[in-house]
This record gives C-alpha cells, structure tokens and sequence, in this order.
C-alpha cells in the first residue's frame, strides 16, 4: 500500500500544466446510449473495441496523466490480452476506477438523488489496487431550481464523499471528489455560483472532519455556468471569474489540484471555458491549485463522430480524440484559440 507521501505524489502527478485526464468511465447503460445515437447496435465487445481505440492513440501520454475506468472497463483487454490498465501503465499514465453505484431517490425529498456504492467498497478498492488503480471517482449530483438541492440532500452526498475518501487513503488509492452541479436547468449565473459554493464548503468541511488527507485528494468540480435553458449563455471570461472567486471562497489551498468535467457543454466551450480559467489564473498568479481538465464527452464525441463504429474508421477516431486533447492541453495554459479547431 501507498505512504500517505506517495498519495501526496500521485495526486500532484495527475495535475501538471498541459495535461489532463480522459474520463472513460461510463457505465454501460450510458455507452449504449452514445452508441445507439450513432445508430449502433451496442453490445459489450462494441464497447470494449471503443475503449481500446481510446487507449491504443498513439502518443496519448502527451496530454494525459490518468484514465478514469468503469469496473467492466478495467477488466478488458485488447485484442492481443493486455489487460487495460497495464497498457496505461506502460504509458505512464495512472488508472483511475470508477467506485461509486449511481444514484438512486432521496427518499422524501422531491426529485433529488444520493449516490450509493460504499457497502463493500474496502474489499473493492483492494482488489482495484491489485488491478493497478492508484487513483479513484466517485460522483455525487446537486440539481439547481428554486427549491433545491436542499440541505440535507448536500449534506448527505458529502459525508458520503468524506467517507468514500477515507476509504480510498486507506487502501492507497487518491480519492478524486466529484460534487457535480448540473448545468442543466434554467437558473442564473449567480445562483449557480451560489449553489456550488454552498456544496464545495459543505465538502470540504466535512472532509476535514473526517479526517481526510488533503493533500491527497483531487477536486473533480462543474465549471460555474449558467444553467442551459437559461435565457443567455455566460461569456467565457465571466465564467471564469465565477469559478475562480467560488473556489477562492470554498476549497482549501492544501488540495493540490482541481479537475473540470465538461459537464454536457459542447467539446469548443468547454475548451474556451477552461482556456478563459487558465488566462485569469495566470494574471492573477497566487493561486495555490493546479488546473486541469477531466472531460468525457468534451473529449470523446468527435472521435465516436469519426469512428462510428466502423474499423476502418480507427485511425481517424484517434486522430479526432488527438486534436481534442491537443487543443486543451493548450486551453490548460491560456493558450487555445479558436481558429485551432
């Protein structure tokens, strides 16, 4: 098992300046219907042929530090049996696993949810870490309206991430937390502001109540934006001043890094959201995390576009996911423009 200095290593290893991390990790429900939307009949083999294209992207390990993998994802392997995380590993880049089990109702409580999965999951993270995960996910999900999320529906998701944390340290494996606030919803700027703000506090001092190293922990955070079905869509700059000034008011400056997730934005903004983050981090230059990007979709709907499914397709679906990565990597910097796409 990892020292509690090593979490402190691997954790700072997933967020260095150009890099990011590919979240792979849907579950099969959710890859069947990305896949039925290219008109696919989805089945697991057509699953695991896609994660493989992913995986095999020649010259992967210049933008990404960790794969985020579904339990069915970890165990696959390519066509001549290497299993996926020892591919990742030959590249350097860190296997990350998927804990938690979705969500299910708040019992009471409208339409909100919890997420489930920690019955067992010592006994799970062990062998995960025998498969080679040396970080983890697990997310929780806060939806914005006038009535909600509420109290008790926060406070109870994050002392479950508190606890998942825990377990995580325990068992050598970086906790990365993810309290997304969805973006979907007809709700301002500022509210979303304010709600992502009352989450990452609650978060975090629960964290700290519990016991959780810091320092060995990743931030998976929503970007602050205004909710989709709102009337007018936040410029990127403004985005980033939101989402900067709410981290400045919730997360500790003892964590060593904070991931975005796309979040259901389109893969060019939310290039040019975390490019307008990168530009303001830089004027200012005192704030203490690293940025970097974790997106799903953001990443990997041109490389499906391309592919669809076809084998003589491959080699343009990676050359699609290459272009994306390349293109944040530059956006991690302030660098990204958009007459790069």
């Amino acid at each position: 098992m990892q020292t509690q200095a090593h979490l402190h290593d691997i954790a700072r290893s997933l967020v260095v300046p150009k890099k990011g991390i590919l979240a792979a990790d849907q579950s099969p429900g959710s890859m069947d219907k990305q896949l039925k939307a290219l008109g696919l009949a989805p089945d697991a083999e057509l699953r695991r042929q896609y994660r493989q294209l992913l995986f095999t992207t020649e010259g992967i390990e210049q933008y990404v530090t960790g794969v985020i993998m579904h339990d069915g994802t970890i165990r696959n392997r390519t066509d001549d049996g290497t299993q996926f995380s020892d591919l990742l590993i030959a590249k350097g880049i860190v296997p990350i696993i998927k804990v938690d089990k979705s969500t299910v109702p708040f019992t009471g409580f409208g339409n909100e949810v919890v997420t489930q999965g920690l019955d067992n999951l010592a006994d799970r993270l062990s062998e995960y870490y025998d498969m080679g995960a040396r970080a983890a996910k697990w997310r929780s999900v806060f939806t914005i309206s006038d009535d909600t999320p509420t109290e008790q529906n926060i406070v109870f998701d994050c002392i479950t991430l508190a606890r998942y944390a825990a377990l995580c340290q325990e068992a050598g494996i970086v906790p990365m937390v993810e309290p997304e606030v969805l973006f979907s919803g007809n709700h301002s700027l500022e509210r979303a502001e304010a709600v992502t703000t009352q989450v990452l506090q609650k978060l975090f001092e629960l964290l700290q109540w519990y016991n959780v190293d810091l320092e060995g922990v990743i931030l998976k955070s929503s970007m602050v934006l205004a909710g989709s079905e709102w009337s007018e869509q936040t410029p990127a700059s403004t985005v980033a001043e939101a989402t900067l000034r709410t981290f400045a008011n919730s997360v500790p400056e003892t964590v060593p890094g904070i991931v975005f997730l796309s979040g259901g934005q389109t893969p060019q903004r939310s290039t040019e959201n975390l490019n307008a983050i990168a530009q303001l981090e830089h004027e200012r230059g005192d704030l203490p995390w690293q940025f970097a990007f974790s997106f799903s979709r953001g990443l990997e709907m041109p490389a499906q576009e391309a592919w669809q499914g076809k084998p003589e397709n491959v080699s343009a679906a990676q050359a699609a996911l290459r272009k994306r990565l390349e293109l944040n990597s530059l956006a991690d910097t302030g660098e990204y423009r958009t007459d790069m796409e």
